[in-house]
């Protein structure tokens, strides 16, 4: 087993396998367990036991197959996100269809994976979410960001949306476009001339402030919303996380 020591982490993130399918959850639970910092506390042979279990355990992060019995995946993270928004879901799917993943993220999950991914690429999609990125690879974040922005132009035509009060500071506003155009933590302190630590502690501020658990749900939401102009909106950075 790969300590956290090793791997330059000290925390265990706490990690529930929601899956139909007894065998792929073990197989998971397996490759996971090379990782010292990443531990799995539960696991869940349908959505409504997912629901359960996340309400119980809490876990930082859930691994949500989104075709299953009872309530499938969009149902159960939609429940998960509503009870606990902090709660990350990765979604585990056999088919990369950008109907579903749209459907996913538009549910609260924060990105995708897989399931005939390596290993290597499994556990860097957890990584990247719990690190508040998403992956999705190009060809795909590019079709979901022109039907989202293409479906809130509808929206707009015919019911206006009114925007939400902005509960953050101005600087935080600005990091918030510069994160919605898809610049890294980097990229926005060499913008505003300001410490990456800086910028991180923004970041945390705008995800906490807003109810959201990542940079893509907070860029979502800034979409839904109209909390920053639709000129400006380039998830494709945000979500461009090639594995």
């Amino acid at each position: 087993m790969k300590n956290a020591e090793e791997q330059g982490q000290f925390r265990s993130s706490r990690l529930v396998i929601a899956d139909d399918h007894p065998l792929f959850r073990a197989a998971i639970r397996r490759m996971l367990g090379e990782w010292a910092d990443l531990v799995v506390v539960g696991e869940a042979g349908d959505g409504r036991e997912a629901v359960k279990l996340c309400q119980r355990l809490r876990p930082d992060l859930v691994l949500m197959d989104l075709r299953m019995p009872k309530m499938d995946g969009y149902e159960a993270t939609r429940e998960i996100k509503r009870q606990s928004p902090s709660t990350i879901v990765l979604a585990l799917t056999a088919f990369g269809e950008p109907e579903n993943l749209l459907e996913a993220l538009k549910a609260g999950a924060s990105g995708y994976v897989l399931k005939d991914s390596s290993p290597q690429r499994i556990v860097g999609a957890i990584r990247r979410v719990l690190d508040g990125e998403s992956p999705l690879n190009q060809e795909v974040a590019m079709e979901l960001l022109s039907r989202m922005i293409e479906e809130q132009h509808q929206k707009e035509e015919s019911a206006p949306k009114p925007s939400l009060p902005i509960p953050l500071s101005p600087r935080e506003v600005e990091v918030l476009e510069l994160l919605a155009r898809g610049q890294s933590n980097q990229q926005i302190a060499m913008e505003l001339s300001i410490s990456t630590s800086t910028v991180k502690n923004h970041v945390h501020h705008i995800i906490r402030k807003l109810g959201v658990s990542d940079r893509v749900q907070a860029a979502i939401l800034a979409i839904d919303h109209n909390l920053i102009p639709m000129w400006i909106i380039g998830l494709i950075g945000i979500l461009l996380v090639d594995l």
